[in-house]
Order: C-alpha cells, then structure tokens, then sequence
C-alpha cells in the first residue's frame, strides 16, 4: 500500500471514528460507572465488527472495479459526496450527552455480543468505507497484504481514539457533560472531513 494513502485514510478515520457521539457517549458513560476494565470485551466487539465491514468493502469493491467500469467511478464520486455529507452531518448534530445505555450488569461475553450487535448493525460503517476507499487506493489491485495493511491501519486507530475516549472518561468525568464543549467537537470534526474530502477529490 502507498503510504500516502494509508495516511489520508487513517486520518478520515481517526476524524470519523473520533467524533463524539451516542457510541462514545455510553462509552464514557460506562467508564464512569463502572471502570475501564468493564469495556473491554465491548471494545474488543466493535474493532472485530469494523474489520468484518472494512472487509467486506474492500473486497466488494474490488469486484465493482474489476468488472463495472464506469459503475465504479460513480462509486468514487458518490464517495466524496457522502463524506461532504457527514462533515454536514457533524456540523448540525445536536449535543444531548445521554448516550445509548450498554448493559447495566452481565458477564464479558454478552458484552461482547451487544458490542457485536451494535457494529454489525450499523450499516453506515460501510457505507463510510465505501466512500473513503475508492478515493484513495485501487482497489481492483488490492492484494491480503493490502488488505491487512489497511486492516492493521484501522485498528491502531480505532484503539488510539477509543483509549483516548476512556483515559478522557476516567481523568475528566465531566468531559461530556457540556453541551458547549461537544458542539465545539462535532464542528472541528466537521471542518477536517470536509477538507478531507476536498483533497481526496483533487487527487
């Protein structure tokens, strides 16, 4: 892989996957309560269920390329469009701080599995991947080298932002309390995934 692409697309990510929202929020909210050894499994869940989408994108568009020409070019451009289209969506999300409640009790695996559930139920995750990818790699040349590349490059990030999120929850109890101080968050989001698609557009 070009590192320049593994850059563009760790940092798309690192905007995207670090933006506060309800996923972050019941993170937070269940360091608070109950420590950060409790959210592990949780955590753990959701990298695998990242890595299932990221996988399934990855491999689903090198399919699209190989054999639908102009289908994927559409699928590039329609990529920066949706990108611009969460950078819009940051902007404007609004700043409740109550979060999706993970389970209150129970062993690490059920946690696993909600963590499981609430990844692999959200198909904006790939629509996320769809978008990024076509605009920053060939994915029709994509090798398992490739893919683990682009693989080990998600996880360190998604580990990097959610041990942030947590080191923030147990230091700061008070980090998502302000309304104020997410709005500020979810606009400077905003602002570098839609510069971000402004570059990869011009690549």
């Amino acid at each position: 892989m070009d590192i320049s692409a593994l850059v563009i697309f760790a940092g798309a990510l690192l905007v995207a996957a670090g933006s506060p929202g309800p996923s972050i929020a019941a993170l937070v909210a269940r360091v608070i309560t109950r420590g950060w050894r409790d959210v592990l499994p949780f955590l753990a869940a959701m990298w695998i269920g990242e890595a299932i989408w990221l996988s399934s994108a990855i491999f689903g568009l090198a399919f699209v390329a190989e054999t639908f020409h102009m289908a994927f070019v559409v699928i590039k451009y329609a990529g920066v469009a949706y990108l611009l289209y969460l950078a819009w969506k940051m902007w404007t999300a609004p700043v409740e701080t109550g979060g999706e409640a993970l389970p209150s009790a129970g062993s690490r695996l059920r946690l696993f599995f909600t963590g499981m559930a609430v990844t692999l139920g959200n198909p904006k995750i790939m629509m996320f991947y769809l978008a990024l990818l076509p605009t920053i790699i060939d994915v029709a040349s994509v090798t398992l080298i490739g893919w683990a590349e682009l693989t080990l490059t998600m996880v360190l990030v998604l580990v990097a932002v959610d041990a942030v999120w947590v080191l923030a929850a147990t230091q700061a109890r008070m980090l998502l309390k302000s309304p104020r101080a997410m709005r500020n968050a979810n606009r400077t989001s905003a602002s570098m995934m839609a510069g971000a698609a402004a570059a990869i557009a011009t690549r």
